[in-house]
């Protein structure tokens, strides 16, 4: 696992050269941007998987590990060591004895324990069960038969034993923003969810609605000298246009770019110089519900794939700013197979495979897309054509980004496109469509194939890396065999920043993803002051 992201590294820069180091500035505010909709979900962290309110996440809370963005693998976060017994099960933590709650009670292995116990409730569909699952005793809580989590152990108030169902890394699985350490007492406050109380290294000051979210730095932060920053402002800019807008204005710090926007960027002699690029761990697909008739025969799902100049799409629409996906893990997976080819654009073998499975006059489909302009309304509109020439009749149905995570967590849909996090861990990744996974967690498909299932328990109980990864591209390359979703491309993603912000990451996991902590800004920032 730990050599992951290796290729991600490696695509990982700064267009124009790196800065000579400097020593950060205290003070000033940050202002980031929230480009990933209109709005921000709930600060309930653990309710929303959205990255949107993953950026939230890394301002205001902290899970067990993070990410470390310099080397490509997860670091301790909220413990000072781990041992680990010599099966791999038993992880023991020894946790941070400075870590405070912004309102001001120390952490403790009851904050742990309670916080992996809430996410395997079952009646709330936790989007974080995911990883907690790993953990021994997890799936008896989630189904209602234990109310503690067997594999969890309180040794002292600052030790948390912790034994695993199978020999992986758990910073792979905790270090995701759904997995943070939250404060019982203030989660059980009706106002818990518009203002949130965390570990971050700042507390929240306000938000204002489809406009910004405001904090402040957190005195009692547990990094000497961090943060730097005095606040951060988050402007919610869904719109690539806005963003355009209030950058070259010096509005904002920092803006996630778009196809358009990435060509407009790398062509202007200033803008050119400050844009950071990093080949993330995600593909972007379309999920085909196997509750919809037509989508539970693979035949069909086959046909989808075939039916479009993925391609081409790629090229014209998304400016190349993407890599063209062939299954499910991505370039960065060391389960991915290099020698697999994607599924070659052939409407007439999509017309027979229609055909064969009994769609010779093919069917209508309801689509559901946001406005993403990188996996969104341009890119279903640009295939509705490429459908329609093999008889899938296609109608768009378009819903804001907020809205669409709970679509698919319902399964309220027959076809839906999204880009989903398929790293760092390739086995946490595919297990998205492992038939015990729930939809609320993230088998949104449904898909249901107990050989694929028995891939995945065979790869956990490997004895070695190279074994796992091995039956991990076996099951890769089932999916790519069943195409439960179109694969459409494996995202680069790309972010400018203004030439007075410092410390930026990165990061592969999500590159709006950004600790900021380690953020500072110079005297020439508009907002240095």
């Amino acid at each position: 696992m730990r050599k992951m992201l290796l290729a991600a590294t490696a695509l990982a820069f700064v267009l124009g050269g790196v800065a000579e180091a400097q020593t950060p500035r205290k003070g000033g505010t940050l202002r980031l941007t929230g480009p990933y909709g209109a709005s921000l979900g709930s600060f309930d962290i653990h309710t929303t998987p959205r990255a949107q309110d993953g950026i939230v996440a890394k301002i205001l809370h902290r899970a067990l590990y993070n990410w470390d963005t310099q080397n490509n693998k997860p670091v301790l976060e909220l413990a000072k060591s781990v041992t680990v017994s010599a099966d791999g099960l038993v992880h023991t933590f020894k946790l941070r004895d400075d870590a405070y709650f912004h309102n001001g009670r120390r952490m403790t292995a009851d904050d742990v324990i309670w916080s992996y116990t809430r996410i395997m409730d079952g009646s709330k569909g936790f989007p974080g069960a995911r990883y907690v699952r790993i953990i021994k005793g997890a799936v008896d809580v989630e189904k209602g038969t234990a109310k503690e989590i067997s594999g969890l152990r309180k040794v002292d108030d600052l030790t948390v034993e912790m034994t695993l169902t199978s020999r992986v890394d758990p910073g792979f699985y905790f270090f995701n923003d759904t997995t943070s350490i939250l404060p019982s007492e203030e989660v059980a406050k009706t106002t818990f969810a518009a203002a949130p109380v965390g570990l971050g290294p700042f507390k929240f000051v306000e938000h204002v609605p489809g406009s910004r979210l405001v904090a402040e730095r957190w005195e009692k932060f547990y990094k000497p000298g961090k943060p730097y920053a005095d606040r951060v402002h988050l402007m919610v800019m869904g719109e690539a246009a806005a963003r355009d807008v209030a950058f070259r204005n010096k509005e904002i710090d920092t803006s996630i770019l778009g196809p358009a926007q990435y060509v407009a960027y790398r062509a202007d002699a200033e803008l050119s110089k400050n844009i950071l690029e990093v080949a993330e761990v995600f593909t972007r697909n379309m999920q085909m519900n196997q509750a919809f008739k037509p989508f539970s025969d693979k035949r069909v799902r086959q046909a989808f794939n075939h039916a479009i100049d993925t391609d081409l799409i790629i090229k014209r629409l998304v400016r190349d700013k993407a890599y063209r996906a062939t299954s499910w893990l991505p370039i960065a997976s060391p389960a991915y197979d290099k020698n697999m080819k994607p599924y070659a654009f052939d409407p007439e073998k999509a017309k027979k495979l229609l055909a064969d499975a009994g769609y010779k006059d093919g069917f209508e489909l309801e689509w559901t897309t946001s406005q993403n302009e990188s996996w969104g309304l341009p890119i279903v509109e640009a295939a509705i054509p490429y459908l329609s020439r093999v008889g899938i009749k296609v109608k768009a149905k378009l819903v804001e980004t907020a809205v669409l995570t709970e679509v698919a967590m319902k399964g309220d849909f027959q076809g839906y496109i999204t880009s989903n996090q398929t790293g760092p861990d390739s086995l946490s990744t595919l297990r998205c469509f492992d038939s015990r996974t729930p939809r609320t967690a993230c088998n949104y498909t449904g898909f249901n194939n107990p050989a694929f299932d028995k891939l995945l328990d065979d790869a956990a109980a490997a004895p070695d890396e190279a074994k796992r990864n091995a039956l991990l591209s076996q099951a890769n390359a089932f999916l790519y065999e069943e195409a439960p979703v179109w694969f459409f491309n494996y995202n680069k993603a790309a972010m400018a920043f203004q030439p007075w912000i410092h410390g930026l990451q990165a990061n592969a996991t999500e590159l709006a993803h950004q600790y900021p902590e380690d953020i500072w800004i110079d005297e020439r920032s508009p907002a240095a002051k």
